[in-house]
């Protein structure tokens, strides 16, 4: 008798524990990485997360979920023969438009900057695209979402299919109060508690933790919520001075504090991935 196919260990599953009839597909391996409002820093933290990741020996991928915005192709000095939007499009499958970037040992789907964002696709076309995704995050350790700044259709969409999102934010105000506003409108849709903070470009560690603690507050004080620290970034140069040079600050500037900050940032998230699929094979 033949044996009996080993389960993929990063299949999605289905979370029950949501509102509505139907619970969230999520991505066992699956982090969205979100902010409230552009200008935080998220899609440099997406990808120097996914280097960090993969210098710790994970198999990783980035997708650029941001398609009217995309950068992380220009962020890194890419010109990608294949994107997202020949998947819009209907011309190639998902897996047919990773590309691999060879000198930070991660796989991109690489969105394209002035087209079509992917809050106008049609729900159900969203919902494809979804479980495509879903699909291929099982031939990797860790999928990275950089996902569109805001808390529309798709962010949320998105953002549900993963087991944890990170929400992007820095000490201004504005950044404050969309980064609550996120966390809001995802309590209302259940997803709250798959939610943890990132402070980025923090002056010192006390300032960081005192831009956490006043969300935090707000959080606990109106939503009865409390999102957790994951960590912070302290505010470094080297970042503007690797983006300007596109490319990867743990390759040009590895002994940075930013840099030192990432790595430890990206030891927070293996654990945290590993005690959220525990949970959810004992679930």
């Amino acid at each position: 008798m033949s044996e009996a196919p080993a389960q993929n260990p990063n299949i999605a599953f289905e979370d029950k524990n949501q509102t509505g009839q139907h619970g969230f597909r999520r991505g066992i391996n699956v982090i969205a990485v979100a902010s409230g409002k552009g200008g935080v820093g998220k899609t440099w933290f997406s990808i120097t997360l996914s280097h960090a990741l993969a210098k710790a020996g994970k198999k990783v991928l980035l997708f650029d979920g941001d398609l009217g915005l995309a950068n992380i192709d220009v962020q890194l000095g890419l010109m990608p023969k294949r994107d997202l939007n020949d998947v819009i499009r209907g011309r190639l499958g998902l897996d047919k438009v990773i590309q691999p970037f060879k000198e930070g040992g991660f796989d991109i789907i690489a969105g394209r900057s002035g087209q079509a964002s992917l809050s106008a696709l049609p729900s159900q076309r969203l919902t494809m695209l979804r479980d495509q995704l879903l699909e291929v995050a099982g031939d990797y350790d860790i999928v990275i979402l950089d996902l569109g700044a805001g808390v529309d259709r798709t962010v949320r969409m998105l953002s549900a299919s993963a087991i944890r999102t990170l929400l992007v934010t820095t000490d201004e105000p504005t950044s404050l109060t969309d980064a609550y506003a996120f966390i809001k409108l995802g309590s209302a849709a259940g997803m709250s508690k798959n939610v943890g903070v990132i402070v980025n470009q923090a002056t010192t560690e006390a300032e960081g933790e005192k831009t956490y603690k006043t969300l935090l507050k707000a959080c606990e004080n109106f939503l009865r919520l409390t999102p957790p620290l994951i960590g912070m970034v302290r505010h470094d140069k080297k970042v503007k001075d690797s983006i300007r040079h596109q490319s990867p600050i743990l390759t040009r500037s590895p002994n940075t504090e930013a840099a030192e900050d990432m790595q430890n940032i990206a030891k927070i998230v293996i654990r945290d991935l590993a005690e959220k699929k525990k949970a959810a094979a004992k679930a």
